[in-house]
């Protein structure tokens, strides 16, 4: 007996534009020079990467450098790359420096189903104000924004200063590009994961 296939052309679409999306971000993972490093070089580049994303993230943002100072944790992603035509992916590695000391090696990744504007890098900085949040977010296997903790992007007022409101929150987010800092962004569905010595995820994403 022949079974009739149902599946509506939307909803078809929908289900491979979702499987791409998880072939792409598992591919980005997965690249040749991030296989062909080793422990020490891979972490060598993440932390001259991070040093050069806060100073230009004081550049764009002075008012960031006090925030960041006081803050109890701060995790450096220097180099988020995303692309896509319909699904994009993006995948990047980062270091958490707490009391300006290096204290562990992390991934982040993300997917979105919609028009996409080719491929890009942005740096992303969260600073996590309170102990709190720090231990929460140190305690997590796998930790997502906007579900184990809401990460409120700064923005820059009119004046040229950092909307107060928003950096009242424990956890601010920054996310730059080569122009400046992004607004009207979201980090909601920013999945982290922490890496081990070698440069392997620690932990699988968070479903």
């Amino acid at each position: 007996m022949k079974i009739k296939n149902t599946l509506k052309p939307r909803h078809a679409l929908a289900a491979v534009a979702v499987g791409v999306s998880a072939f792409a971000i598992s591919a980005c993972t997965t690249t040749v020079p991030r296989e062909s490093q080793t422990g020490v070089e891979k972490r060598d580049s993440i932390n001259e990467r991070a040093d050069a994303a806060l100073k230009r993230l004081y550049d764009v943002a002075p008012n960031s450098r006090e925030l960041v100072s006081q803050a109890k944790g701060v995790l450096i992603f220097p180099r988020v790359i995303g692309g896509g035509l319909v699904v994009g992916a993006e995948h990047g590695d980062g270091v958490l420096r707490v009391n300006g000391q290096n204290k562990g090696y992390y991934s982040t990744s993300s997917g979105s189903i919609g028009l996409q504007a080719g491929a890009q890098s942005k740096a992303i900085v969260m600073v996590f104000r309170t102990q709190e949040a720090l231990d929460k977010f140190l305690a997590s296997s796998g930790w997502t924004a906007g579900v184990d903790a809401t990460v409120a992007v700064a923005n820059i007022g009119a004046n040229g200063a950092l909307d107060l409101n928003t950096i009242r929150e424990p956890i601010v987010g920054f996310v730059m590009t080569n122009v400046g800092l992004m607004a009207g962004v979201s980090l909601e569905g920013t999945k982290i994961n922490r890496i081990d010595d070698r440069g392997a995820a620690a932990a699988k994403a968070a479903q």
